[in-house]
C-alpha cells in the first residue's frame, strides 16, 4: 500500500462519539443506549446451530463403551500407585537404616533412582535422628554368651568364700 491509501483509508475509519450522560432524576436523554431495543427475545435457533447440536451428540452405547473403558484405566492406574507406595516402603526397608520405613514419605523419583533414595534417607536422618534403626550391638548380657556349658556350684562357693 502507498501513504496516500494508507491515510485515506485511516480517515474513513474516525469513530464519532456523541453521547449525552444521564441526568440526575435517571432520565434518559437522546445519547443514553437502550439495550432492551433489538434484541429478539422470541428466536429461534438457525438451522446451523440444530446442524452443531447434532453433531456433537454421540451415540449411548459408544458414550457407555468409552465411559467402561475410562472407568478400567482409573482402576489400573489407582492400583499402579498402591504397587508403587508398597515398592517404595519395600526398597526403604531394604536399605536397613530407618526403624519404620512409611517414615520416608513417598516420591516417584525415589523408584528411579537408588541415588535419591539415599539422599532423601540421609536428610531424613540428619533432621531426626531419633528415626534411624537402632540395633543393639557387643554384649549386652542377653543370649548364648562364650562361657563354659557346665556349671560347678562347689567352684563358684569356694570363690565367693
Amino acid at each position: 500500500m502507498t501513504e496516500q491509501q494508507i491515510t485515506e483509508t485511516t480517515e474513513e475509519v474516525e469513530p464519532v462519539v456523541d453521547e449525552e450522560l444521564p441526568t440526575e432524576g435517571g432520565e434518559k436523554s437522546d445519547g443514553d443506549l437502550d439495550t432492551t431495543e433489538g434484541t429478539d427475545e422470541d428466536s429461534t435457533p438457525s438451522d446451523e446451530d440444530q446442524v452443531d447440536d447434532e453433531q456433537d451428540t454421540f451415540p449411548r452405547e459408544y458414550v457407555e463403551k468409552l465411559r467402561d473403558e475410562n472407568a478400567r484405566y482409573r482402576q489400573r492406574a489407582g492400583r499402579a500407585d498402591e504397587l508403587a507406595h508398597k515398592l517404595h516402603k519395600t526398597l526403604v526397608d531394604a536399605t536397613g537404616r530407618l526403624m519404620d520405613p512409611s517414615d520416608l514419605e513417598f516420591d516417584e523419583a525415589h523408584l528411579e533412582d537408588p541415588e535419591k533414595l539415599t539422599e532423601a534417607i540421609d536428610a531424613l536422618l540428619e533432621a531426626k535422628p531419633y528415626l534411624a534403626k537402632r540395633t543393639p550391638k557387643g554384649d549386652i548380657g542377653q543370649g548364648e554368651s562364650g562361657a563354659s556349658g557346665t556349671v560347678d556350684l562347689a567352684g563358684m562357693l569356694r570363690s565367693r568364700a
